[in-house]
């Protein structure tokens, strides 16, 4: 078992990465604060792990509670279904919800237990690539709105993560596919070892060895553990962690958060970034070409629907929460380096999305 402290100075933590996790009752059992735990999952993963957890803890009294899967149920009735089930079961402040799914339902439920009689005890357990890389390091909660993507949300840091990389075993195949849209972020942002990986064990990531996850996911939670300890509000550094992230939100509220998994927008971001990079001469155009190539071998999507309202999708981006000024605020590759950028050139973020059309 791989372990990585995350030493924020109000809320550390450690994210533990190993096989058969959700068997350890003694791991799962010393993060269950409180006389009651409640248990939150999707219907998907429920029937495959809700009771190999609820087994694993003991001496609580434990609850479930299993909603819909998909974006569209990160939302504000998932929200307030939640906080009536506390508040209905009498839970209190120092009781524990426990988050078992993938990035949906670690971000609804930790939103929820930072809300929750102003902060509960909250313990991440995802079961997806992308949530394993991603969504449940760092203590970012939110939920949809229907014109944009987590735009009501807190920082809230869980008391542990716990990832056991058996599950990728029975996740379907595009979701586990999803995940790589959020690792090759992390080979951009500089990550060692992610980028060889991914180049060379690309017939070993897509048969699901577990030997070679369990390392892909250390370095990027290595990765993200990094960045959040020095930047843990995202006032500077951290936003370098959304590189594609606000192409791919406005596709995925165009899209009523129904077309396009997280990790499949973000790869087409992540080459639309790169594009704009091209245009501003920041990068040539052999980089793009690599990266496109990495992603069809991942066999991510590379194009968006060409049906899209091009107005509509700038006017989406307009919303995006990084934005500070007038300017579109994007994370671009400038001689291999991520940096933050304001772009005023419409025109050019038009052109951008006219060419992922196309």
């Amino acid at each position: 078992m791989h372990q990585l402290h995350l030493p924020l100075k109000d809320s550390p933590y450690t994210i533990y990465i190993g096989s058969a996790l959700l068997d350890n009752s003694e791991l799962l059992s010393s993060y269950c604060a409180g006389d009651n735990v409640l248990i939150v999952s999707n219907e998907i993963v429920a029937p495959l792990y809700l009771e190999k957890v609820r087994a694993s803890i003991k001496d609580k009294k434990v609850h479930q509670l299993v909603i819909c899967d998909g974006e569209v149920y990160k939302s504000r009735e998932s929200f307030f279904q939640l906080i009536d089930y506390l508040v209905e079961n009498g839970f209190r402040r120092n009781d524990t919800l426990l988050a078992l799914g993938g990035g949906v339902i670690g971000d609804l439920s930790g939103f929820v237990a930072a809300s929750y009689q102003r902060g509960m005890n909250f313990v991440q357990i995802p079961t997806s690539l992308l949530a394993q890389v991603d969504s449940s390091v760092g203590g970012k909660t939110a939920i949809n709105h229907q014109q944009g993507k987590n735009l009501i949300g807190a920082f809230y840091q869980p008391s542990a993560v716990i990832i056991d990389v058996n599950t990728l075993l029975t996740l379907p195949e595009r979701e586990y596919l999803s995940g790589f849209g959020e690792i090759v972020k992390y080979a951009l942002l500089g990550q060692k070892g992610i980028d060889q990986i991914l180049k060379l064990k690309t017939n070993n990531l897509l048969s699901r060895d577990q030997d070679t996850l369990k390392e892909l996911i250390y370095l990027c939670c290595q990765k993200k553990a990094s960045i959040v300890e020095k930047d843990e509000k995202e006032k500077g550094e951290r936003a370098l962690l959304n590189l594609g992230h606000t192409f791919a939100h406005a596709l995925e509220t165009l899209t009523n958060y129904g077309y396009y998994l997280h990790g499949e927008a973000v790869s087409i971001g992540i080459l639309m970034a790169l594009n704009l990079s091209v245009k501003k001469g920041f990068v040539d155009r052999k980089f793009f070409e690599q990266y496109n190539d990495l992603f069809t071998q991942l066999k991510l999507p590379t194009k968006i629907l060409p049906e899209l309202n091009l107005s509509e999708f700038i006017s989406v981006m307009k919303k995006d929460k990084k934005n500070q000024t007038d300017a579109f605020r994007l994370v671009l590759v400038r001689e291999g380096h991520c940096v933050l950028y304001d772009e005023n050139d419409r025109q050019l973020l038009e052109d951008v999305i006219k060419e992922a059309m196309s």
